[in-house]
C-alpha cells in the first residue's frame, strides 16, 4: 500500500499531461462518433504571458491614421490542427509562432520554426500622408469569426480598425490536417484613405531556429528560395549574406528554407515586385539565419489579397502534393545532376522505401542496384587498365630509348605503340568519368534527403548528420570531431587506390595523387551526413568486389597475345578523331620548335 501510494504521488501526471490526455480523449470520442463536431481544427484565445502595458493616451497620436490602434496589449490566438500549432499575435495581427507537432528537434524538444518579437509580417502603406506599418499596431480578434467555413476548417479574423466602417481584416484559415495556413487580407472602405490601394506592400521577416545537431551544416543548406509564375526556380546564396531585387517577373512563392523545414508564402497570382535578403549572425547559435522579403501584391477582382502559408518539412512528396512546384526548393544539384537525382535516384529510393526497411538497408540496396547497372562500365575500365599494364614493359623500353628529356617525342612514340596494339590510353578513365556525375549527384542527394533525418543505423544515431566517435580541438578543414564512417570511407578508398595502382601499373606522380585525394576527402566530408559517407563506403566495397571477380575473368597472357596479333596486322589508316588529331598536330608543332637557349652564367 505504501509503495502504491508513493508511486501514485511521484508518477501522477502534471497539469499539462492531464490537459493533453483530456484533449486526446475528446479527439478519440470525436473519431468514434460519440461527440458530434463540425471542425477538426481548434481555435482558442489566450492571453500571452508577456502583456504589453497600455501606453499613456496621447490625444495627438489618436488623431493620426489608425492612431487608436497604437494603444493595446498583446494577446495570442491559437489555431491548431493535426499537424500544426499556430499562434497569432494581436500586435501586428501576424503569425507569432509555428510548431510542427509531428516532429522534434535533434535534442527531442518541440520543433518551433520561429517565434518571438524578432519576426514580423505586416503591411507598409501611406494613409493621409502618414507612413503606416501594421507591425506596430494592435489588431482585434473577433470572437464571432470562430465559425466553420468548410468540412474540417476553422477561421480567425484579426481586425485593424480605422473607423467602425473602415478596417483591414486578416482572415486566417486552417484545415483539420495539413501544413497550409490560409490568409486573406481584405481592406474595407479604405480606398480614399490608403494611397494606391490597388496593391499592398508586404514586409515579412523570420529568424529560423536551429533544429539540427550541426549548426554549420544546417546553415550550409538554408537560404531564401523563390519560384516565378513561369515555374522557374532560383535562390539566394547559401554561403554568404545575399540580397536580390526581382522586378522583371512575378514571383509566385517565396520560401524561407532551412535545411529540413521551411516557411513558404504563396500567392496564386504572384507578387509583382520582390526584394529578398538573407543574413547570418555567426555569434547567434540559436538561429540559423535571418531571412526577409519585401513584396508587392496586386488586389484581386473582389478587392482582397489572397495568400497561403506552408509551414512544414522539406520532404519531396509532401512539397509536391502542395502544388505550385514547391518541391523545387530542394537542392538536388545543378544541371544534369538534378535530373539524375529527380528522375533516376529518387524514384528508386521511393520504391525501396515502400518495403519499410531500415534506411541503412535501403542505402545498401540502392548501392547494389547502382553497381549492377554500372558493372559493364566497371568491366571496360578494368580491362583497359589491364591492357596498359601489359604494355608497360614496352613503354619502359621506349622511355629508355628516347629518354625523359624529350617529352613530346616520348608521347608520340607512346601514341604509335597504342595505335599498333589497338589500345586506348583513355579507356580506363572514360568509364570512370561517365560514372562521376552519379557520384557527384549522390553528394547532393543524401544531404537533402529528409527521410534520413533522425533515422539510425548501427552506431549512427542520425543518418542525416555526422557520426562523431572522437572530440577534437577545432582543427582547420577537419572540425572539432572525427566521423567514424568518414574514416572508414577514407580507408576503403586508400585500399581501392592501392589495388587500382597494382592493376594499372601506375608509377610516379599519378601513383601518389591517388593516395592524397582520399586524405583530402577525409577533411572535406568529415562534417557531412553519415548516410553519404556510408554510401561511398559501400560503393568502394562493391567496386572492389566487382574488380576482384573480373580479375578471374581477365587473363593477362591472352591480352598480351591479342596485342601482339594486333601489331602484326597491316596498319589501316582510319579517320583520326578531332581530339586525337589536335593532340598529334600539337605534338608535331612542339617538336619542330627550336630548343630554348640556355642562359650563360
Amino acid at each position: 500500500m505504501v509503495i502504491m501510494g508513493v508511486s501514485f504521488y511521484f508518477f501522477k501526471p502534471n497539469e499539462a499531461e492531464m490537459k493533453k490526455a483530456q484533449l486526446q480523449a475528446h479527439t478519440d470520442s470525436v473519431k468514434k462518433g460519440l461527440i458530434p463536431t463540425k471542425a477538426a481544427a481548434i481555435a482558442k484565445f489566450t492571453d500571452t504571458s508577456k502583456t504589453v502595458a497600455n501606453k499613456q493616451v496621447d490625444s495627438a497620436l489618436l488623431k493620426t491614421p489608425f492612431g487608436a490602434a497604437t494603444i493595446g496589449s498583446e494577446k495570442l490566438v491559437t489555431l491548431e490542427n493535426k499537424d500544426l500549432l499556430v499562434k497569432l499575435s494581436t500586435l501586428g495581427g501576424r503569425v507569432y509562432s509555428v510548431e510542427l507537432k509531428g516532429f522534434k528537434t535533434f535534442n527531442k524538444k518541440p520543433l518551433v520554426l520561429f517565434d518571438g518579437d524578432k519576426n514580423r509580417f505586416g503591411l507598409n502603406f501611406t494613409a493621409n500622408n502618414s507612413n503606416i506599418s501594421t507591425n506596430k499596431l494592435y489588431f482585434t480578434p473577433s470572437a464571432n469569426t470562430l465559425q466553420v467555413t468548410g468540412k474540417d476548417s476553422n477561421t480567425v479574423t484579426m481586425r485593424l480598425s480605422y473607423s467602425p466602417t473602415q478596417y483591414i481584416d486578416y482572415i486566417y484559415s486552417l484545415k483539420g490536417e495539413g501544413y497550409k495556413l490560409g490568409l486573406i487580407v481584405k481592406p474595407t472602405g479604405l480606398d480614399g484613405v490608403i494611397a494606391n490601394s490597388s496593391s499592398i506592400n508586404i514586409d515579412w521577416l523570420a529568424n529560423m531556429h536551429k533544429q539540427e545537431k550541426d549548426l554549420e551544416q544546417e546553415r550550409r543548406y538554408s537560404t531564401v528560395s523563390y519560384n516565378n509564375t513561369d515555374n522557374e526556380n532560383d535562390y539566394l546564396s547559401a554561403n554568404k549574406d545575399d540580397q536580390k531585387d526581382i522586378t522583371d517577373k512575378k514571383i509566385q512563392w517565396v520560401s524561407f528554407k532551412a535545411h529540413f523545414f521551411s516557411g513558404v508564402l504563396i500567392a496564386k497570382e504572384g507578387f509583382s515586385k520582390s526584394n529578398l535578403a538573407i543574413t547570418t549572425d555567426v555569434a547567434d547559435t540559436s538561429n540559423v539565419k535571418q531571412m526577409s522579403a519585401n513584396l508587392v501584391m496586386a488586389r484581386t477582382a473582389d478587392g482582397s489579397f489572397p495568400m497561403e502559408f506552408y509551414f512544414g518539412p522539406n520532404q519531396f512528396k509532401i512539397l509536391q502534393n502542395q502544388g505550385y512546384g514547391l518541391e523545387k526548393q530542394i537542392d538536388l544539384g545543378w544541371g544534369p545532376l538534378k535530373y539524375i537525382n529527380r528522375f533516376a535516384v529518387l524514384p528508386v529510393f521511393n520504391l525501396l522505401s515502400k518495403f519499410t526497411l531500415n534506411y541503412g538497408l535501403i542505402i545498401l540496396a540502392l548501392t547494389i542496384i547502382l553497381k549492377l547497372v554500372l558493372s559493364p562500365l566497371t568491366y571496360k575500365s578494368y580491362l583497359s587498365m589491364a591492357k596498359m599494364r601489359v604494355l608497360k614493359p614496352e613503354m619502359d623500353e621506349i622511355k629508355a630509348k628516347v629518354g625523359e628529356d624529350n617529352a613530346t617525342l616520348l608521347q608520340q612514340e607512346y601514341l604509335k605503340l597504342y595505335k599498333k596494339a589497338g589500345v586506348n590510353p583513355l579507356g580506363g578513365c572514360l568509364p570512370l568519368l561517365i560514372q562521376m556525375p552519379i557520384v557527384i549527384a549522390f553528394f547532393r542527394f543524401f544531404p537533402s534527403l529528409f527521410e534520413l533525418r533522425g533515422k539510425s543505423f548501427l552506431w549512427m544515431h542520425d543518418l542525416s548528420t555526422y557520426d562523431s566517435i572522437m572530440k577534437l580541438p577545432n582543427i582547420p578543414f577537419v572540425g572539432n570531431h572525427l566521423s567514424l564512417m568518414c574514416l572508414l570511407m577514407t580507408l576503403s578508398t586508400l585500399i581501392m587506390t592501392y589495388f587500382n595502382n597494382q592493376v594499372s601499373g601506375a608509377t610516379g606522380q599519378m601513383k601518389y595523387i591517388g593516395y592524397i585525394t582520399p586524405v583530402i576527402f577525409l577533411g572535406a566530408l568529415n562534417s557531412y551526413p553519415s548516410g553519404l559517407n556510408y554510401y561511398y563506403f559501400l560503393a568502394n566495397l562493391f567496386t572492389f568486389a566487382q574488380q576482384y571477380l573480373i580479375r578471374f575473368m581477365v587473363d593477362d597472357k591472352k591480352i598480351h597475345a591479342q596485342i601482339q596479333e594486333n601489331k602484326k596486322k597491316p596498319e589501316v589508316k582510319k579517320k583520326t578523331g578531332g581530339f586525337q588529331a589536335r593532340m598529334e598536330e600539337m605534338m608535331r608543332q612542339k617538336q619542330q620548335l627550336p630548343a630554348p637557349a640556355t642562359k650563360k652564367k
